[in-house]
């Protein structure tokens, strides 16, 4: 079950504050219905998921995986929506999340981009670098195998770099990721910010390409909307997330 990620603190803060609470309860990320997935003709699998896009591989114990990926601009109307690209461990089918990315959002009309990073059952972290449309990133989370995680995320057009050293003993280590998420809140999946189209590079999971760890396919896809869909792999390691629609169940 793909776990959701941010906003989960603004929605739980707010609407505490509503009620009257006096202290805030920790922020859980939302847990969504599982892939809906069928085979596809390449043999690998390929599904839907209501708020990821992407590649995801399953079925062993990852210890990394990395990508790179150009920032997209996103397209703003007066409508509030979120949308996150990252590289991670876990999240598909188990109870943790090693994660980090930026984002595209657009708040009140306006676009916002951000970087950030998340060890679920954690809040997620904001990092203070400026991100920017056109932007190359390279994010990679790496682990030794005992419980310490490497998130390391690079701005190479900003000129800035940062890796986050931390600790999860519990870690599941299930899954490894290349995604393009639209993030919720306590409410639900948030509406998909309007990115266009992102390409991913130079995609790696436990030191071997996407299509050598059989990485499966996923286009989001929620109420009979697809909201963003993910091209085949392109020498293993690269492809693309297009948006569709922002679509939002209400």
């Amino acid at each position: 079950m793909p776990k959701a990620r941010r906003h989960a603190l603004v929605a739980a803060t707010a609407l505490l504050a509503l009620l009257g609470s006096a202290s805030p309860a920790p922020a859980t990320a939302a847990v969504l219905a599982p892939i809906a997935a069928h085979h596809h003709g390449d043999g690998l699998l390929h599904g839907t998921s209501s708020n990821w896009g992407g590649y995801v591989a399953t079925g062993g114990k990852f210890t990394s995986v990395s990508a790179d990926w150009i920032q997209p601009a996103v397209t703003c109307t007066d409508s509030d929506t979120r949308s996150a690209f990252w590289v991670g461990l876990d999240g598909d089918g188990s109870n943790t999340v090693e994660q980090i990315g930026t984002e595209a959002d657009c708040s009140s009309g306006s676009p916002v981009y951000s970087a950030w990073y998340e060890m679920f059952p954690s809040y997620p972290t904001d990092l203070r670098d400026p991100v920017e449309p056109g932007d190359h990133l390279t994010a990679s989370v790496t682990t030794d195998g005992s419980g310490t995680f490497t998130l390391a995320l690079t701005d190479s057009t900003r000129g800035w770099s940062r890796s986050v050293r931390k600790t999860l003993k519990n870690a599941a280590r299930a899954s490894a990721e290349v995604i393009v998420e639209a993030p919720s809140s306590l409410f639900g999946v948030l509406p998909l910010a309007a990115f266009h189209t992102v390409g991913f590079t130079d995609a790696t999971v436990n030191g071997q390409s996407l299509g050598a760890a059989k990485a499966s396919s996923i286009d989001m896809a929620e109420g009979g909307v697809t909201k963003a869909t993910t091209t085949a792999l392109a020498g293993g390691t690269d492809f693309s997330v297009n948006w569709q629609h922002n679509w939002q169940h209400n």
